[in-house]
C-alpha cells in the first residue's frame, strides 16, 4: 500500500530533530575528497575506461528512461552520494511526507500532492479528515462537470454550448495547467479552445477577450483563497466585460459562464458564482504542486476526464517507484543527488532544461517555479543560515530552437551549466523525417557537450580542408571546444498523459529530496510576500487613495512619473 498510517504519531522522531550543518557531515566531507579526485579525469576518460558505462549509469522507472552516464561520477561517488542521502534521513522524511505528517513546518501543514493521484485508500487521515475520500469526491464532481461541458450539454445563458475556456489564475494556479494543456495538445477536444490569463497586465486579458464570444465562453477562476490580487483583478475585469458587452445580460447569467476553484465560499458567492460550481481544494495542496487537484480543472476540460485520470496514474506510478525503490535504483534520488553534486561541490550555479519536443515549450518555465520557489531558500528549517548554497537557477527552451540561441554559451562559455535533455522516441505527428532529425540533434548536443573537440582534432580537420598554417593557428582557439560538460538524458516512448504525469512527478520528488538534504522547507514561499505588501501600498499611492509614503528617492521618482502619466 502506498499509504498505511491512519494517524501520524506526535512523538518527536529522529527526522524531526534539527539537521547538523550539511558541510559538517561525514559523507559531505568524503565527497569533497572525491571531487578533488574526479577533477583530474575528463568524461572522455571515464567512458574510455568503462565500456559498460551506459548500462551502469542508466535506469528505467514509470515509463521513463534516464541516462546519467555523461556525468562526473563513478560507482564510488554514487555510493557516497547515496550515503549522504541516508545521513540526511531522506528515507524517513520521505515516509513522513507520504503519511501526511506536517512537514511544511512554517505553515504547519501536511504535504500531500501524492494523495491527489493515488487510488482510493481510506487509511490516510489528516486533521480528522479522510483525505482519499475527499479527493475522490472532488474528482467525481470534476468528471460530471467536464463531461457536461465537453458533450455540449452545458449551455450558456443564450443556449449556446461552450466553445472557449478561459482559465484565470497565477503562479501555481496557472503555470502547471498551461504547461500540461500545451504538452497534451494532440489530446485536446477539437471543439474547445483553451486560453490562459495570469498577468495583471491588461494586455494579457485583452488579447483573450478579443478572441471569444461571451455567449459560448466559460471562465474558470482559480485562487485557493479567492483573494489573490492579480487573479481577482483579471476575474473582475472579465466579469465587467461579460456584463457590459452582452445584450440583455443579467448578473444571474454569470452562473452559466463562471466557475471557481477555491476554498472561499463567501468570496466566490459574492462574486456571483454558484457555490455548486465551486471546486474545493485543501491547505495541504501547495500551489506549485496543485495541477493534480481541482486546479487542474482546465486540464480535465481540455483533454477529458479519462485522459486526466491517466495523467494522475502516471504520476502515481512514479510516486510508487520513489517510495519503494532502493536509493541506488531510485530515479528521483539519482537526479536529486546529481544536482547536489554539481551545486555544492562543483559550484555550478544553473541548470538548463532542454526538452526536444515542441509541445513541452512551457516545461522549463514550469520547472522554474517548481524548483526555485521550492528550494530558493537560505535558511534552515530551524532558522539557522544555510552554510552551503541551495537551488541553482533553472532556465531553458525547446530544442532545436535553443541550439540557435544560447547553446553557444553551453559549449564554450566561461560558466559550466549541466543540462537535462528530454525527448520522446516517437512523435504524435505523422510528418516524415522530423522525429529522426530531432533525436539526432538531441543526442549530438549531449555528446558534443561531453566530448568537446580538442586542439589536435581541430587542427587535423582544418588541415584536411587545406587551410594554411597561419590561418589554422589563428582559428584554433576559436574552434576548440573544452567539452567535459555534464548532462542527463530522459527518454519516454511518447508524450502521453501517463508519461507526462510521471515526468512531472520525477521532478517534484527530485526537488523534495534536495530540500531535505539542504534542510530547507520546500513547501513555503515567504519570499513572495514582501513584494505583495509593497505593491498594495504603492498601488494606493498611484491611484490617489493614499498619500505618498517616504520611499527611497528612486522609488519616489518612479511613483511621481507614473502618477503624472496615469492622471
Amino acid at each position: 500500500m502506498l499509504y498505511s498510517r491512519v494517524n501520524p504519531p506526535t512523538a518527536k522522531k529522529d527526522q524531526d530533530m534539527p539537521q547538523p550543518p550539511l558541510n559538517t557531515t561525514a559523507a559531505f566531507q568524503a565527497l569533497h575528497a572525491y571531487h578533488a579526485e574526479i577533477g583530474d579525469k575528463s568524461l572522455r576518460e571515464l567512458f574510455a575506461a568503462d565500456p559498460s558505462r551506459f548500462e551502469r549509469f542508466s535506469i528505467k522507472a514509470a515509463g521513463l528512461f534516464l541516462d546519467y552516464a555523461k556525468n562526473h561520477v563513478t560507482t564510488d561517488i554514487m555510493a557516497q552520494l547515496f550515503a549522504l542521502a541516508r545521513e540526511r534521513q531522506v528515507e524517513a522524511r520521505r515516509e513522513a511526507m507520504f503519511c501526511g505528517e506536517k512537514i511544511n513546518t512554517t505553515e504547519h501543514r501536511s504535504v500531500l500532492h501524492t494523495a491527489l493521484r493515488a487510488p482510493f485508500l481510506p487509511g490516510l487521515v489528516v486533521d480528522g479528515r479522510h483525505v482519499s475520500a475527499d479527493v475522490h469526491a472532488v474528482l467525481q464532481r470534476i468528471n460530471v462537470f467536464t463531461t457536461a461541458i465537453r458533450s455540449g450539454k452545458w449551455l450558456g445563458h443564450s443556449g449556446k454550448p461552450i466553445t472557449d475556456i478561459v482559465s484565470i489564475g497565477i503562479g501555481g494556479s496557472d503555470l502547471g495547467c498551461k504547461m500540461v494543456c500545451q504538452a497534451l495538445r494532440p489530446y485536446q477536444h477539437v471543439h474547445l479552445n483553451i486560453h490562459f490569463v495570469s498577468n495583471v497586465d491588461g494586455d494579457d486579458l485583452d488579447a483573450v477577450l478579443t478572441q471569444i464570444d461571451l455567449q459560448s465562453t466559460l471562465f474558470v477562476i482559480s485562487s485557493k483563497t479567492f483573494t489573490t490580487a492579480e487573479t481577482l483583478m483579471n476575474a473582475h475585469s472579465a466579469r465587467n466585460w461579460f456584463l457590459s458587452t452582452g445584450i440583455n445580460v443579467k448578473e444571474s447569467d454569470l452562473r452559466k459562464h463562471f466557475v471557481a476553484v477555491s476554498t472561499n465560499v463567501e468570496g466566490v458567492t459574492a462574486f456571483g458564482i454558484d457555490p455548486e460550481h465551486m471546486f474545493p481544494l485543501w491547505e495541504w495542496v501547495g500551489g506549485r504542486y496543485s495541477v493534480w487537484s481541482s486546479i487542474g480543472l482546465s486540464v480535465a476540460l481540455a483533454i477529458g476526464f479519462e485522459q486526466f485520470t491517466e495523467f494522475l496514474a502516471g504520476a502515481h506510478e512514479m510516486d510508487t517507484h520513489f517510495r519503494n525503490a532502493p536509493l541506488e535504483q531510485n530515479m528521483p534520488m539519482i537526479m536529486a543527488l546529481l544536482g547536489i553534486w554539481y551545486r555544492n561541490f562543483f559550484d555550478y550555479r544553473s541548470l538548463s532544461i532542454a526538452p526536444y519536443h515542441q509541445d513541452l515549450v512551457n516545461f522549463p518555465s514550469y520547472l522554474q517555479q517548481l524548483e526555485m520557489e521550492s528550494n530558493g531558500k537560505s535558511v534552515c528549517l530551524d532558522g539557522r543560515k544555510l552554510e552551503v548554497t541551495s537551488c541553482p537557477i533553472i532556465w531553458g527552451n525547446v530544442g532545436t530552437n535553443a541550439q540557435h540561441a544560447y547553446f553557444q554559451l553551453l559549449h564554450q562559455g566561461s560558466d559550466i551549466t549541466p543540462v537535462d535533455f528530454i525527448a520522446t522516441l516517437t512523435a504524435n505527428h505523422q510528418l516524415p523525417g522530423h522525429q529522426a532529425a530531432l533525436l539526432a540533434n538531441c543526442f549530438a548536443q549531449s555528446e558534443a557537450l561531453m566530448r568537446g573537440k580538442n586542439a589536435d582534432e581541430v587542427r587535423t580537420e582544418m588541415q584536411a580542408n587545406n587551410m594554411s598554417a597561419d590561418v589554422i593557428e589563428a582559428l584554433l582557439p576559436h574552434r576548440t571546444f573544452p567539452g567535459n560538460r555534464p548532462s542527463n538524458t530522459i527518454l519516454m516512448k511518447a508524450l502521453t498523459p501517463t508519461s507526462l504525469g510521471a515526468l512531472i512527478a520525477l521532478y517534484e520528488h527530485k526537488v523534495f529530496i534536495q530540500g531535505v538534504i539542504w534542510d530547507v522547507n520546500s513547501f513555503d514561499q515567504w519570499g513572495v510576500e514582501l513584494g505583495k505588501v509593497l505593491t498594495g501600498n504603492i498601488l494606493d499611492e498611484l491611484t490617489g487613495t493614499a498619500a505618498p509614503h517616504n520611499h527611497d528617492s528612486s522609488t519616489n521618482g518612479l511613483i511621481d512619473m507614473a502618477r503624472t502619466a496615469l492622471s
